[in-house]
């Protein structure tokens, strides 16, 4: 690919990250709702536990926290790329040290998932930390707002200008 076509690219690139991070954070809360219905199940007797068994909870869960994980990484790289590339170097401030805890966090959360059937207190911290992250997801979504406003701002100040 050519520089000219990157450059051609280049407005649209910067709508990549928001979109992606938008739908991970839905990603993210599905995985939430999967790993109460596992407790649920684990706490769960009698019937409704064979029921809630039916749903197969945890490989879901496993499955989806296993895509964020990856997506997480690969999105938080792509949006660092972006910035760059749109502006000659990276933008130190809220957004990138939040972007960079939601990627330790959720390395972190997963590093831990083997431990977790002998251990209660990895599977606390586990949904601890789990919890932090949606926090700091759902912040990190609102300040990419406003970076994408800030986006739009210029690109109109471009345009008419």
């Amino acid at each position: 690919m050519s520089l000219e076509n990157l450059a051609a690219l280049k407005p649209y690139l910067s709508f990549f990250h928001p979109i992606t991070m938008w739908i991970l954070l839905v990603l993210a809360l599905y995985a939430m709702y999967l790993g109460v219905q596992i407790r649920r199940t684990r706490l769960a007797e009698g019937d409704l536990k064979k029921e809630l068994v039916k749903g197969r909870f945890a490989i879901r869960h496993h499955q989806i926290g296993s895509i964020l994980l990856a997506l997480m990484v690969i999105g938080a790289i792509g949006g660092i790329t972006v910035t760059y590339l749109n502006n000659g170097k990276i933008a130190i401030g809220p957004h990138l040290f939040a972007g960079l805890g939601i990627v330790g966090l959720i390395s972190t959360s997963a590093a831990l998932v083997p431990f977790m059937q002998k251990h209660e207190w990895v599977r606390r911290i586990h949904i601890s930390l789990n919890i932090i992250l949606l926090g700091l997801f759902g912040w990190q979504a609102v300040t990419g707002v406003q970076i994408v406003q800030n986006i739009l701002s210029e690109m109109n100040a471009t345009a008419a200008g």
